[in-house]
């Protein structure tokens, strides 16, 4: 037990039992004189001199300990951390301020320096020669991130317990309505899980790793349906459950287009069975009147009836080429790369083409669109009309636009544009025909007669916009943590070791320093996933107070009043933290100020933040002591850790050195034997004259 204290609190003791000791052998000393004396009573004087000794014995004792604790005992405590520092958190600078508290210790701190110096030194020289080696090896994952980027369906990596192991930019896509997906997050808190453990249980009882399950599954708030293919990992490990690999691609539009379109030949049905058979009764009726002078005349009824049907037959031809548009895949095509790819076409043909019109991004088939003009042109040009020509893009006011080519000599005639259209375009393009290209993107198109002596065909496109108009990109990144897929998982937190569980670290900015009548104005987090910090997963939001924020705090963190207009309210970015942070154990530097003004606002959230919490002044103190500067500027110093002067007393800047600290505070903790969640809470409560524990 006695080894267990501290090396302060162990020489307190060491010095208290010895001035206990010294007052015992001076009280002994005076009883054993008084006995040989013969006297009755111990003289006054003798009294006197006793607690005069046993006092100066006590005093010397207690500054005597003062002086060894403050240039012994706190130097050794002192240079320990700083060693512990330097072997488990990678802080190459060196022991010189250490050195100087350590001045009394004579060769110690010398020694000490000198083998951190040595130590830094080996690890440089190691770090450069595995940097050397693994060079091949960065780039050739840096060229499998770039390819499984650019896949073009959502590709997941899940552990048997469906945790996520990797997800690429399509994946973001796909889930991210409901919160973007993170790595160690549960794959079933965005797709519902009857299908998914459906298709995991039937390829597990298999037992065939080379076979694949396919499976229809819809996202847990149902807004959208996934096609997916399921393929089970081979096992890594023996008695740890397989993993598999879900590929998903989302089919919503597609089964509402073919809703759509069956719903539409239900109409087609009803509405055209209704006038034939009408027409049927009308002309079998006059075929029984013929030739009688009384029958009436059913010309008006037959008229209508051929009117309505018809015009039925007119509209639902529309609206299925349309439906049949919605299947035909079409992609985002620039229309200069298209007006290049055509301008080829023609000079192979011995035509000549120009070009004119803005750059857009029209949505078409490109190599349809190529084929339809160049094979036009060439069916123009053996009517010996043109072998010049000119296609001129031009934009609609609505979401579309209009190609015309045009030339100088005749027009073509309606009728043999029908009759061309009608026919296949080449023998490459096996049965396709120009009303096929047409159809396939919901269109039609025309013969006019241009102005001075021209001849023109106009195609409208039903959807393009202009080039300088980009959406919002897609993050293309991937994001994985392979070693996740053989995680060991406890059921309790506090029997977890630290690197087994996922943090997010956070930080917020307020309207002040008091939770009961300020509010909170900016919220930012980072994950910690596996002993890392995951880079693209990041949670960063203004948040409006609802009230105005004082100039002093402006000058503080740097958010005015105009900033947070139009940011979400508490409520809103409340709830977007809480999901962000599932299942997660919150760390913060000063954590119960944080976490007092978002357990204020619960009730209007309607979430409870009852996270477990880790405090890094309180690790801080776990591992320097209490009686150094815990401030988030001074543990960083002390970890060798840089916060840009434009990042410091932002909840981003200050929430990713945070995360930095507690990264390199792991490993110190481990080395003093604390490895689990509940052997470091245990630890930090002995510390709380300085904060309060939050895992109560």
């Amino acid at each position: 037990m006695f080894e267990r204290l501290g090396l302060r609190l162990r020489i307190l003791l060491f010095f208290g039992l010895l001035a206990i000791g010294a007052v015992a052998a001076i009280i002994g000393g005076l009883w054993a004189g008084f006995a040989r004396s013969g006297l009755d009573s111990p003289p006054e004087a003798m009294v006197l001199g006793g607690l005069l000794a046993s006092f100066a014995v006590v005093a010397l004792s207690v500054w005597i300990w003062f002086l060894f604790d403050h240039n012994v005992a706190r130097a050794i405590d002192t240079l320990a951390s700083a060693i512990r520092a330097r072997v488990h958190a990678g802080i190459e600078h060196d022991l010189d301020a250490e050195a100087r508290a350590a001045r009394y210790l004579g060769d110690l701190a010398p020694a000490a320096e000198a083998i951190t110096a040595s130590l830094i030194q080996t690890r440089s020289a190691l770090a450069e020669s595995v940097a050397r080696e693994t060079t091949r090896l960065a780039a050739e994952k840096s060229r499998l991130e770039t390819l499984l980027a650019d896949v073009p369906v959502a590709v997941l990596l899940c552990s048997a317990d469906h945790q996520l192991a990797f997800y690429n930019g399509q994946a973001v896509d796909i889930l991210g309505e409901g919160g973007a997906p993170g790595l160690d997050r549960n794959l079933l808190d965005y797709l519902r899980e009857g299908p998914v453990r459906h298709a995991y249980d039937r390829l597990v009882g298999a037992g065939d790793p080379d076979m694949a399950s396919d499976l229809l599954c819809a996202t847990v708030n149902g807004a959208r349906l996934l096609a997916g293919r399921m393929r089970v990992l081979r096992r890594r490990e023996e008695g740890v459950a397989p993993g598999y690999v879900l590929t998903l691609r989302d089919v919503t539009a597609d089964i509402a287009a073919h809703t759509r379109r069956d719903a539409l030949l239900t109409e087609i049905f009803d509405r055209v069975r209704r006038p034939a058979a009408n027409l049927q009764t009308v002309i079998g009726v006059m075929s029984e009147l013929d030739g009688r002078g009384d029958a009436p005349d059913l010309s008006a009824a037959l008229l209508d009836e051929v009117a309505t049907l018809t015009t039925a037959i007119t509209d639902l031809g529309a609206r299925y080429d349309l439906v049949q548009a919605e299947w035909h895949p079409v992609v985002n095509t620039r229309s200069t790369d298209m007006m290049d790819g055509l301008q080829a076409r023609f000079q192979t043909q011995g035509l000549g083409l120009d070009t004119a019109g803005p750059a857009m991004i029209l949505q078409v088939d490109g190599f349809q669109i190529v084929a339809f003009w160049s094979w036009l042109a060439g069916r123009i040009a053996g009517q010996g009309l043109a072998r010049n020509f000119t296609l001129t893009l031009s934009e609609e006011t609505g979401p579309g636009a209009v190609m015309t080519l045009s030339w100088h000599g005749a027009p073509l005639s309606v009728g043999d544009m029908d009759a061309w259209l009608a026919q296949p375009m080449s023998a490459d393009s096996g049965d396709l025909t120009g009303h096929g290209v047409l159809m396939a993107h919901g269109t039609e198109a025309w013969p006019e007669r241009g102005g001075a002596g021209r001849g023109a065909v106009t195609l409208p496109i039903r959807s393009a916009r202009h080039a300088g108009q980009r959406p919002a990109p897609i993050g293309r990144k991937v994001v994985y943590d392979f070693d996740l897929l053989s995680k060991a998982r406890n059921a309790a937190v506090a029997d977890a070791r630290l690197e087994d569980l996922t943090f997010v670290v956070f930080d917020t900015e307020t309207t002040g320093l008091t939770p009961s009548s300020d509010s909170i104005v900016q919220i930012a987090a980072v994950r910690l996933v596996n002993g890392k910090r995951v880079e693209d997963e990041v949670f960063d939001t203004l948040v409006d107070p609802k009230r105005p924020i004082p100039q002093a705090s402006t000058l503080v963190h740097g958010i005015s009043d105009s900033m947070v207009i139009g940011a979400p309210d508490i409520v809103e970015a409340g709830r977007k933290f809480h999901q962000f942070a599932q299942g997660a154990v919150l760390i913060a530097h000063n954590a119960p100020f944080d976490m007092e003004f978002l357990r204020r606002q619960e009730a209007a959230i309607g979430v409870s933040f009852d996270h477990p919490v880790l405090d890094t002044v309180l690790l801080s103190a776990v591992v320097f002591g209490q009686l150094e500067q815990h401030s988030l500027d001074a543990l960083t110093a002390r970890l060798g850790i840089t916060i840009p002067e434009e990042a410091r007393h932002t909840a981003i800047g200050d929430t990713v050195a945070t995360a930095d600290a507690f990264l390199k505070l792991v490993p110190m903790l481990r080395a003093r034997g604390l490895n689990t969640f509940g052997e470091v809470v245990a630890e930090v409560r002995k510390h709380g004259r300085l904060l309060k524990d939050l895992n109560e």
